[in-house]
């Protein structure tokens, strides 16, 4: 015998291990070794021989009821005597007397079916005779049964009843199993809850309860003291064919369990039980049994204790109290009347006393309303992140007219504190590393409401479609809406009609009637994640940021390009930062896989060229978007840099420019689509900006889409140092923008959140945001630890299975698809990628070395950019042409009289009137212009006007967007003041619309450093980096003229220093015509290149600077003026070389002076026009003292940058000298006498002996 397996340690559970007997003897290859061991010297003790006919006589209902035998009032420990098992060969038993009601017929426990009850006839009928029954043996299960009733004989014990309220446990459970099944999981029992809390009682309060009576050898008393206790469960067993059985097995040490713990090893005893496959262990050592005879209806239960155990708890039905059964449960409501259930503690009174018992169930009780924090450890020990519901006192008076008004009004403050902040309880946390808090305002308790009034009616206003509910349903509707894994904040919005929109998509609508293609969903995840899992697998510790922790946003973008599909419109642009960039170049634009593994195998272009190209996660794309109907859709992912959220505008910026081209203007066909990091959605200025921009006539895109990748962390940077505010979506509050909060790890609720934030755009042509909060699996990059700042957070990661894996299974335990079926889709996709990379590998040409760079063009020959004069006398006409009801201000109205009487008398054209005659006439040819910056509709120093105002009623008027005949179209807008974003998005609007003339202006020059970013990382440097041409044009208002240091310079030097390549065009004109040439060649060229125009600000009106029509109808721009005044170039004895305004000063201080010297004017900076000025200093022959001459400090403007390109001339017998301002830090003085003082030295010290 086994010492370790007593039959007697089984107890209850004797007869299965007689049955299990039976079967070795038999057959003992059917059961397992364990089982096999066990019965190898096994003695059966005190049971009848089997049966010669191998009959098992298995116990119907009420036998197994009769194990536990029931008092009648469950007050008592009364028991019915029944006599011992005989051993002898023909055992008999009698069948027990028990006190049952009188019935008019016998029933027999193997009773046939009953037949129909016969015609009633009022005729006496003869009795029949008396029913002779012959007694049979018990057998088995039904023998040990009785042998264990009796040996329960011997225990005496008491029991002790308590009633407990049943109304936080089901609330509670309520709350635990909703969450529980919107995460596929099985629900929880009351038993489950009440057994643990059976456990915490015991542990906490009354350790006693797990001792067990026993003897010695000489049969003295003594008491065995269990360290832990050991749980029998009461399982009922359905063997067909209308048996039962009850087994008893045993959850062991179950004080050393949390709630998840007891639940997972709980439900682990009872799959065992079900698939019969419990083993010896699992019936020993029970000290304490628990029994629920109240899920058959049983209300109060006073089970036998067996022989070994110390306590045995029965557990009644959850009812009203007998006297309210019958009564309306809206009343029952009303009067705050909760359901009970009895508890019952059946000890062994020889080591437990009625005090430990009372004080026991007295435990249990307060566990079950909540007290001791047991329903707060439930929900930490599950993870339901809420906060579980509080036991308070009923405040109800029911004769109180004025407390139900109060309670009503209350009730209409809490559903609008659930609509502004019922976010903040949502399950938002794929980690839940974070306690759940209740915010005082979301608290019922705040409100004066209690559990007690979740069963009363209410007026809810309509909430959910209904106009009276429960507090209850109403309750469950809202945080349905608003508290679950997506968390809307709308309620600053001030239109009512957007409000009512979420409202009617959120409130009362049921997760399951948002249809969802669970298919494609999976077959999104497998493709997210299978992508990154292959390159972390093929090239460890490469870089490549990748998206895992985030995958559900693939789906995302999925479920928003086929709506947008669906809706024909015409494209889709994204713009996103570095994250996951690759995945969506992979799983969205549709880029070949191979195209990308050639990034990671170092493959080289052949016809690249070194210092070119950018790394593989800031490549954009264009591809062609296939939708689940076969529709297709153009899609652009733009080129991005590693300066987050610059990217932004650029993408606004391209979405206007195709929107433009597109008929019917404003139908908002082409989407934006912007990826953001929650630390730069929160951190970057560029961010409000765009979002400042987003609703403003010259920028309106009809909404964007934004995504924030929310992994709660940016770089190693956590939120609370980061941000001020509770999100990192706070920012788009500004613009009213609905912002949906979303758990990463429910993929359904993120694809419910695309769908919605789409149809949001479509339905009010705003912006949107979904926070998609989820986490980064790894560092920063894939070669980064992040343990080191965040150890708990990445514990937490460690521990937490992939979203796909998670939906896999949730998808399986609602049995939509099998594992087989989800794995053999993973792997589909893992071996078209692993056919790509074989393709990869094998083309890869290790030999191939990118060229060295082309020689750089320079100067471009000359365009031929004069306009016909009837052109030119169209656009005049036009500038001077109104509606008939249109009044123009009286004081401009003069001034642009004057401006075509000089025209008329002079053919002088000044500076605003020459940009107008480039803009008219090219509109008038088919080229569409934009012109964009702040105050550029007037104009910064009033010279434009290009819109007019009514003096009477501010209606607009632009005379040269109704030119007669014209195929172009012009837009002058008046930006936000912004720098940044506002040329990030000229950039971006020429980027898409190449054949158009795009201007961005600045107020002043010195401003443009605000948009240095997109200067340094696009302006200059796509072409090289993305091989991305651009033909944007900067006015940049310069000039010294005493306005100070912020009003001066447009930083020339800085703009010389990025010239390389022939990347751009660095222009400083000087009159009208040039300036009208330039912007007719920027359209013209052939090759596009991003041109700087250093603009005028006092020769906007100076004589020198107008031109005579007749230079605007032939010609081009020319890069070097030479001095027109100069007849006799022999007597030239010194070329003054400059750019800008300074010639002016320069040509008037050589008039003053009488001097000899020749005023050379260099209107091209960049390409430097070197050959140009070269055969212009042919001309002086006699001249051979060369002056560079520049306004600003020695360190700033052109002279360095001109100093490599003219020093040559030395060597051909020139002597060169450079007069400049002294160096400064500052660009110019604050003092206008000093700067007219350091002006009267720069033209002494150019025109000195």
């Amino acid at each position: 015998m086994n010492e370790k397996s007593n039959p007697e340690d089984f107890g209850a559970n004797s007869w299965l291990v007689e049955e299990m007997y039976e079967r070795f003897r038999e057959e003992p290859q059917s059961l397992s070794v364990a089982w096999r061991e066990f019965f190898s010297d096994y003695k059966p003790v005190g049971s009848p021989k089997p049966d010669p006919t191998g009959e098992l006589i298995r116990p119907d209902l009420d036998s197994l009821l009769g194990l536990h035998d029931e008092a009648a009032n469950g007050a008592g420990n009364q028991a019915t005597v029944a006599p011992k098992v005989a051993t002898a060969k023909k055992a008999t038993v009698k069948a027990p007397v028990v006190n049952a009601p009188v019935v008019k017929e016998p029933i027999s426990p193997e009773a046939p079916p009953r037949a129909p009850r016969p015609v009633v006839t009022h005729v006496p009928v003869e009795q029949a005779p008396l029913e002779v029954v012959e007694p049979e043996p018990l057998r088995g299960v039904s023998a040990v049964i009785a042998t264990n009733m009796e040996s329960s004989l011997g225990v005496p014990t008491a029991t002790s009843v308590r009633q407990v309220p049943a109304k936080l446990l089901e609330v509670n459970r309520k709350v635990i199993n909703g969450y529980r099944g919107r995460n596929g999981e099985s629900k929880i029992s009351f038993t489950h809850l009440i057994g643990y809390a059976i456990v915490r009682a015991i542990v906490d309060a009354v350790p006693n309860m797990k001792h067990v009576y026993s003897v010695d050898e000489q049969g003295k008393p003594q008491i065995k003291r269990f360290s832990h206790v050991n749980m029998g469960l009461a399982v009922d067993v359905d063997k067909g064919k209308g048996q039962r059985s009850l087994v008893v097995p045993v959850l062991r040490n179950a004080d050393t369990l949390d709630f998840a713990g007891f639940l997972l090893t709980y439900e682990d005893i009872i799959r065992k039980v079900r698939a019969n496959k419990l083993t010896t262990e699992d019936f020993q050592g029970a000290n304490i049994s628990l029994t629920n005879p109240g899920t058959i209806g049983t209300q109060q239960s006073v089970p036998r204790l067996m022989v070994g155990q110390g306590v045995i708890v029965g557990v009644g039905t959850i009812d009203y109290p007998a006297e309210f059964q019958g009564s309306d449960e809206r009343a029952l409501g009303r009067f705050g009347v909760s359901k009970v259930v009895t508890l019952t503690s059946t000890y062994d009174h020889r080591i437990i006393q009625g005090a430990e018992s009372g004080l026991f169930l007295k435990y249990v009780h307060e566990l079950l309303i909540g007290e001791h924090g047991f329903y707060a450890d439930v929900f930490s020990s599950l993870g339901v992140p809420y906060e579980s519901v509080k036991w308070r006192d009923d405040t109800n008076s029911l004769d109180s007219e004025d407390a139900l008004l109060e309670k009503q009004m209350q009730i209409a403050t809490l559903i609008r504190v659930h609509r502004v902040r019922g976010h903040l309880i949502a399950d938002l946390d794929p980690l839940h590393w974070r306690a759940p808090r209740m915010p005082r305002e979301l608290d019922p308790a705040t409100y004066g409401l209690t559990v007690w009034d979740l069963d009363r009616e209410f007026l809810t206003g309509g909430v959910g479609g209904v106009n009276r509910s429960t507090l209850g349903d109403l309750l469950g509707v809202l945080r349905d809406a608003y508290c679950r894994t997506i968390g809307v904040e709308y309620m600053h919005i001030q239109n009512t009609d957007e409000q009512r929109w979420i409202q009617e998509h959120f409130e009362g609508i049921k997760r399951n009637e948002f249809a969802i293609d669970k298919a494609r969903l999976l077959e999104r995840l497998n493709a997210a994640e299978a992508f990154e899992r292959f390159l972390s697998t093929k090239y460890v510790g490469t870089k490549r940021f990748g998206l895992e922790g985030a995958e559900s946003a693939i789906p995302i973008l999925d479920k928003i390009l086929n709506l947008a599909v669906d809706e024909n419109l015409h494209g889709a642009v994204i713009g996103m930062a570095h994250r996951g960039r690759l995945n969506v170049l992979a799983n969205v634009v549709g880029m070949e896989y191979d195209q990308i593994f050639q990034e990671f195998e170092g493959y080289v272009d052949p016809s690249s060229v070194q210092g070119s190209g950018d790394v593989k996660y800031h490549l954009g794309a264009i591809g062609e978007f296939v939708g689940e109907s076969g529709a297709k859709m153009h899609i652009e992912l733009v080129s991005n840099p590693s300066h987050l959220e610059t990217v932004n505008p650029v993408v606004l910026g391209t979405v206007r420019a195709m929107q433009d081209q597109i008929e019917p203007p404003l139908s908002y066909r082409v989407l934006p689509l912007l990826i953001h990091g929650d630390a730069a959605f929160a951190g970057q200025g560029v961010v409000a900006e765009c979002l400042a921009m987003s609703d403003t006539s010259g920028y309106r895109v009809g909404g964007a889409i934004h995504l924030i990748i929310d992994n709660q962390i940016g770089f190693t940077t956590s939120p609370e140092y980061a941000r001020s505010s509770q999100y990192c979506s706070d920012v788009a509050k500004t613009v009213q923008a609905p912002i949906f909060h979303v758990n990463g790890d429910d993929p359904e609720a993120c694809v419910r959140v695309a769908q919605l934030a789409f149809e949001y755009r479509q339905r009010f042509h705003k912006d949107v945001v979904i926070d998609m909060i989820c986490y980064r699996r790894y560092g920063h990059n894939e070669g980064d630890d992040p343990s080191y700042t965040q150890p708990l957070m990445y514990k937490a990661i460690a521990e937490r299975r992939s979203v796909r894996k998670l939906y896999v299974e949730t998808l399986v335990k609602r049995g939509d698809i099998t594992v087989e079926q989800a794995e053999k889709s993973l792997s589909d996709y893992r071996n078209k990628l692993q056919g790509a990379l074989e393709q990869t590998r094998a083309k890869t040409n290790k030999k191939v070395i990118a060229a060295k760079p082309p020689k750089p063009v320079g100067v471009v020959p000359h365009i031929q950019t004069g306009v016909r004069r009837e052109v030119l006398d169209k656009v005049l006409s036009q500038l001077h042409t109104y509606p008939q009801d249109f009044m123009v201000h009286p004081k401009l109205l003069r001034q642009l009289e004057a401006r075509d009487a000089m025209i008329a008398k002079h053919g002088d054209i000044d500076w605003a009137t020459g940009e107008a005659l480039a803009i008219g006439s090219l509109v008038i040819e088919g080229s569409s212009v934009r012109l964009a910056g702040q105050d550029s509709r007037r104009g910064t120093f009033s010279q434009r006007h290009s819109t007019l105002i009514d003096y009477l009623n501010e209606r607009s008027w632009v005379p040269l967007a109704g030119i007669p005949g014209a195929t172009g179209r012009f837009w002058v807008y008046d930006s936000l003041l912004s720098e940044y974003a506002a040329l990030g998005f000229e950039y971006g609007y020429a980027h898409s619309s190449q054949q158009a003339l795009v201007i961005w202006e600045a107020q002043f020059g010195d401003f443009v450093n605000g948009a240095q970013i997109i200067i340094d990382q696009y302006l200059v440097a796509a072409e090289d980096k993305w091989q991305q041409a651009n033909g944007l044009v900067m006015l940049l208002p310069h000039g010294y003229e005493g306005q100070g240091p912020e009003h001066s310079s447009a930083r020339i030097e800085r703009f010389l220093q990025l010239c390389a390549d022939d990347n751009i065009q660095v222009c400083y004109p000087t009159t009208s015509a040039q300036y009208f040439h330039l912007l007719r060649r920027q359209v013209k060229r052939k090759n596009l290149k991003p041109l700087v125009i250093f603009s005028p600000k006092q020769p906007l009106r100076m004589k020198q600077s107008r031109s005579p029509i007749a230079e605007f109808t032939t010609g081009s721009f020319e890069e070097v003026l030479d001095d027109a005044s100069i007849v006799k170039p022999d007597e030239v004895t010194r070329v003054v070389l400059c750019t800008g305004k300074v010639a002016w000063d320069a040509v008037v201080e050589r008039d003053k002076r009488g001097a000899r010297f020749a005023i050379v004017r260099i209107e091209q900076l960049y390409p430097f026009p070197g050959e140009q000025i070269k055969r212009i200093l042919a001309r002086y022959k006699n001249a051979k003292e060369l002056v560079w001459l520049q306004e600003e400090p020695e360190n700033m403007g052109p002279r360095y940058f001109v100093d490599d390109r003219i020093w040559p001339l030395k060597e051909q017998g020139y002597s060169l000298r450079f007069v400049t301002r002294v160096e400064s830090g500052s660009p110019a003085t604050g003092s206008k006498t000093i700067h007219d003082q350091e002006l009267d030295d720069l033209m002494r010290e150019t025109f000195a002996d």
